[in-house]
């Protein structure tokens, strides 16, 4: 434990109080980082730091209630998080949410204002907010979760997909900010995509015992995947899109 790619880091995980964002709370702080976590459920963050922290030692998980659909509470906060603790290593974009539709006819467009927000305006605000101190830090990472669906849409999830097409193509264009920063010596910080299918945990196993979940990733493997990208090199993993499940 601390001794690895992650040791002394301090990374921020947006979205930390859902299962996905537990598990990478306590995977981060088994691997030697200080975790901020944030979450737009004050109650729920408050549960999963001190999950994280009292079962791990009180290892360093702190939760800090941040308004990511405000720029300027998104930027305010990414200053705090550099003058507390000195620096600013890595974002985890855990923000998620689906909604869709029986049909493509069916689709509703309040689906994709409410997706907008969550799954875009998110990624938007984090990136814009984090990115100077992200180039700052040696081994700094934006990690953005997606889904296979924004490269094979389907019918019914035509606001989801488009979505998280957008929130790619967003974060994409982050990574060729560190490709350019990095000049002929190559990125030093680096913006990569996780792809999943979807997402599995326990709860969800034990309410549908006989589920299969074919293709589903399991939020500690999730975990384990996020904390690898600070085992390669900055080189290896910007602009790339890290598939966790069959590609289509």
């Amino acid at each position: 434990m601390g001794n690895g790619a992650l040791s002394g880091a301090v990374i921020a995980v947006a979205g930390a109080g859902g299962p996905a964002g537990r598990a990478t709370l306590v995977r981060l702080a088994e691997a030697g980082a200080t975790v901020i976590g944030s979450d737009n459920d004050p109650e729920r963050l408050a549960e999963a730091v001190d999950a994280a922290s009292y079962g791990h030692g009180g290892a360093a998980v702190v939760g800090d209630t941040v308004d990511l659909l405000d720029l300027d509470s998104t930027r305010d906060w990414a200053i705090r998080i550099e003058k507390d603790f000195g620096r600013v290593d890595g974002l985890v974009h855990l923000v998620g949410g689906w909604r869709g539709s029986e049909t493509f006819t069916r689709t509703s467009l309040d689906d994709w204002d409410f997706l907008e927000l969550l799954l875009i305006r998110t990624v938007q605000h984090t990136t814009l907010a984090f990115h100077e101190a992200l180039q700052r830090s040696d081994r700094g990472r934006y990690i953005l979760i997606s889904a296979a669906g924004a490269s094979k849409p389907t019918a019914g999830n035509a606001a989801y997909a488009a979505a998280k097409a957008a929130a790619e193509a967003w974060t994409l264009s982050m990574a060729d900010f560190f490709r350019k920063a990095g000049g002929e010596q190559g990125p030093t910080s680096a913006a990569a995509i996780l792809v999943v299918k979807a997402l599995v945990h326990d709860a969800m196993r034990a309410e549908r015992p006989n589920a299969k979940f074919a293709g589903f990733t399991d939020v500690k493997n999730l975990a384990e995947e996020i904390v690898g990208v600070w085992a390669k090199s900055a080189a290896e993993v910007n602009g790339n899109r890290l598939w966790l499940t069959e590609q289509p």
